[in-house]
């Protein structure tokens, strides 16, 4: 299949859909339901019965129960035909809280299903998802990990009530250019192209991801329709205008947190010097005020002399003694 067979536009005007706004527009959108039961059953591994065959979008927000909490709104969550609800999250910087947000995130879903008057019996699983463009876990050069509650030694589980993935896109393209990976083989590795082919942050392109995925749609009509409603997404005006303003926005708030941990750094250098000064200064006032008590100058002459406070100098003096 040549580029211009399903591809319209340049392919530095696609949208990142690492980033919030985009992702939700292609995978959170009532319109395009189908494409996100295909990519959860993709993460969740989920085929044959066990596939999820419906989902219907929930409401995004949580607001904060503490004063210091801001209100929370999730980027995709949806309750399947077995009334499990599934929160998927996509993070582009990274801002070092991941996995307790997660497990925040993941409480409050949890919490929530819990309707008045009813036992904690009805309460159904909770699913989060998280994909991050910044690797996470240094144990593992896995980009797809879940984690369920286990019993240390046993490794027997103590219910399903809590499943959570974290999905590590710089692992990713890094397998794909190690030639680690088959989308026609791997079905969450093919839906994951979609995400590896801009780099906003970096404003990079990676054509021969490009290419595999349009390869990939040949085959493949659920990557095509994606494919098609990416381009779409791309080409609005309207859209691509929302994007951008999003991706610069999460670009200045990276920015102002680095800022922040530059002068923090600075000044906590400055500190330390005039910190180091003030204790060699004491050290000299003190050293000062030993020679003159050995001499049997006065106390009130020591501290005038010296600026050291009288009970200072009366411990010095008990040294001498």
């Amino acid at each position: 299949m040549s580029e211009m067979a399903t591809r319209r536009i340049p392919l530095e005007k696609f949208v990142d859909l690492k980033v919030d706004y985009a992702f939700k527009r292609l995978f959170g959108n009532e319109n395009n339901k189908s494409l996100t039961v295909y990519f959860l059953n993709a993460i969740l591994n989920r085929t044959g019965n066990n596939a999820i065959k419906e989902v219907s979008f929930m409401s995004q927000e949580f607001s904060g129960e503490h004063r210091d909490d801001k209100q929370s709104r999730l980027d995709v969550l949806v309750k399947t035909q077995e009334n499990i609800a599934i929160n998927i999250e996509i993070q582009l910087s990274n801002q070092h809280d991941m996995v307790k947000r997660t497990l925040y995130y993941w409480s409050k879903i949890y919490t929530s299903e819990l309707k008045k008057g009813f036992g904690y019996h009805t309460l159904r699983p909770t699913i989060t998802i998280n994909i991050c463009n910044f690797s996470l876990f240094k144990q593992t050069d896995a980009y797809h990990t879940s984690f369920h509650l286990y019993e240390d030694d046993g490794k027997f589980r103590i219910d399903d009530v809590l499943e959570i993935h974290f999905i590590e896109m710089n692992k990713f393209i890094r397998q794909w250019f190690h030639n680690k990976l088959n989308p026609l083989d791997n079905e969450l590795a093919g839906w994951l192209l979609f995400l590896g082919v801009v780099d906003g942050r970096k404003k990079k392109i990676y054509k021969e991801i490009y290419l595999a995925l349009e390869e990939l749609a040949m085959s493949d009509k659920r990557i095509k329709d994606a494919l098609t409603i990416w381009q779409e997404l791309s080409q609005s005006p309207e859209e691509y205008y929302a994007y951008e303003s999003r991706l610069k926005y999460i670009l200045d708030e990276e920015a102002k947190i680095e800022d922040a941990k530059y002068y923090a750094e600075k000044d906590g250098v400055v500190k330390g010097i005039k910190q180091g000064i003030e204790q060699g200064e004491k050290k000299k006032q003190q050293e000062i005020a030993l020679k003159m008590l050995q001499k049997k100058i006065d106390l009130e002459t020591v501290a005038e002399f010296t600026e050291l406070t009288l009970d200072e100098i009366n411990k010095l003096k008990e040294q001498l003694d």
